[in-house]
């Protein structure tokens, strides 16, 4: 027997292997001579913060396995309480991660009105495991190889790379060009945070900073690094500049780092330093990767 602790009311003692299965525990009745616990009397699981939101995944996690439910199906798959699946599935709700609809009915409908069921939203589902990486990188693999591979091959996830983002583009263009001047950065870096890239925009001592603190796509772009220079051509090609990108999420950066040098805007820029064309090219071929 494992012993209780004694106070006002008595909780119930939980071996260390049964900690993490998210089955909630109420408490007992107390001992004479002692209050019962509120908590007891209400019907309330005595449960720690992390056993709730360990039983919350299994409803959802259930609900992902099985497709929609009732909390009365649900507290029958897990041996809880329909009071106890009530609580999570009011919170699940609340945070966008299930939403109720009404069963649907096959053959004759009875009396009365139909259960209610609970599915997963698409965010509910997105918090799962997904292979959209895996799946991004097999087909920019099969472009690679069905083009023969080796400098062909990269040529055409290239080509791919670019098609992609002149859709994109044409969205951040429209923003670029509606700003003035000198926001024409800033305005870019929020039209990439409406695609998920949460950018900003600083300034830098001799021009400015994009920086992007998320990637959708880090995980292909570790692998084919042409996503990270198409994007980077885009960039110049939107401020009208040549820019250079200085670290990237893909590379094991924490930010993805573009400088925009400071310019007048006028065709010295092109004649004054023989260079420029040059750090052009460089700032391309060097996109997904730390300069050296």
């Amino acid at each position: 027997m494992h012993p209780t602790s004694e106070g006002v009311g008595r909780r119930l003692y939980v071996p260390p292997e049964l900690r993490n299965n998210g089955v909630v525990k109420y408490a007992s009745e107390a001992p004479k001579g002692h209050a019962a616990d509120p908590a007891a009397r209400s019907g309330v699981p005595v449960s720690a913060p992390d056993e709730q939101h360990g039983t919350r995944n299994r409803v959802a996690r259930s609900i992902l396995d099985h497709g929609p439910s009732t909390a009365a199906e649900l507290a029958l798959r897990l041996e809880l309480t329909q009071a106890a699946v009530r609580r999570h599935l009011d919170t699940l709700v609340a945070d966008g991660v299930v939403e109720p609809r009404e069963k649907r009915v096959y053959g004759a409908r009875g009396r009365g009105r139909p259960a209610k069921v609970f599915a997963l939203t698409d965010c509910g589902r997105d918090a799962f495991d997904q292979a959209y990486d895996s799946l991004a990188v097999d087909a920019l693999r099969w472009i690679e190889q069905s083009a023969g591979g080796g400098e062909a091959g990269r040529a055409a996830v290239a080509a791919f790379a670019r098609a992609r983002l002149a859709g994109q583009a044409v969205a951040y263009r429209s923003a670029v060009e509606a700003a003035d001047p000198g926001s024409r950065t800033q305005a870019l870096a929020g039209a990439l945070s409406a695609d998920g890239y949460a950018a900003t925009a600083r300034s830098a001592p001799v021009g400015e900073q994009l920086c992007q603190h998320h990637c959708p796509v880090a995980h292909a772009a570790e692998r084919y690094p042409q996503l990270c220079e198409a994007e980077t051509e885009v960039f110049s090609q939107l401020l009208g500049t040549h820019v250079q990108r200085l670290a990237t999420i893909a590379h094991g950066d924490g930010v993805c780092t573009t400088f925009i040098p400071k310019t007048d805007r006028t065709a010295s820029a092109e004649t004054a330093d023989p260079s420029t064309s040059k750090t052009t090219t460089a700032s391309a071929s060097t996109a997904g990767r730390n300069p050296v």
